[in-house]
């Protein structure tokens, strides 16, 4: 199973974790969160996440997600890149994410990836009321 790691600012990756526990009504398994706060410095967090990232891969991969490119978040995350091995996705939403929770035990983590981000995309949508 591909692990799942989300970096990114204050309490969003905790609070993204905690809504796909109540979609999918339990935690699901090897994924974990580093949130970043104003007072962090970006060197002092790599370590964490090297150790993070550790915990929530087995071997198969990890898709590493952050909220925007060119932030801290991403800026430490693509420290962390390992292209086939360790891949990164910006921009992560709920619909990505469990894209991501969908499609990671069945398949390569390029087309996890390539879900990811199409779960992402279709997941915006102009809502028109009746």
């Amino acid at each position: 199973m591909i692990g799942i790691l989300l970096l990114t600012h204050g309490t969003l990756g905790e609070s993204l974790i905690q809504c796909c526990c109540h979609v999918l009504n339990r935690r699901p398994a090897q994924i974990s969160q580093l949130g970043v706060s104003a007072q962090d410095d970006p060197l002092d967090l790599l370590p964490a996440a090297r150790d993070w990232l550790k915990q929530v891969d087995t071997g198969e991969g990890v898709v590493v997600l952050t909220d925007i490119y060119g932030a801290t978040p991403s800026n430490v995350a693509t420290k962390l890149l390992e292209p086939g091995r360790v891949e990164g996705i910006a921009g992560v939403s709920l619909p990505m994410l469990l894209r991501v929770l969908t499609y990671r035990d069945k398949s390569d983590i390029d087309t996890v990836i390539q879900k990811a981000i199409t779960g992402g995309c279709d997941g915006v949508l102009h809502m028109k009321g009746s």
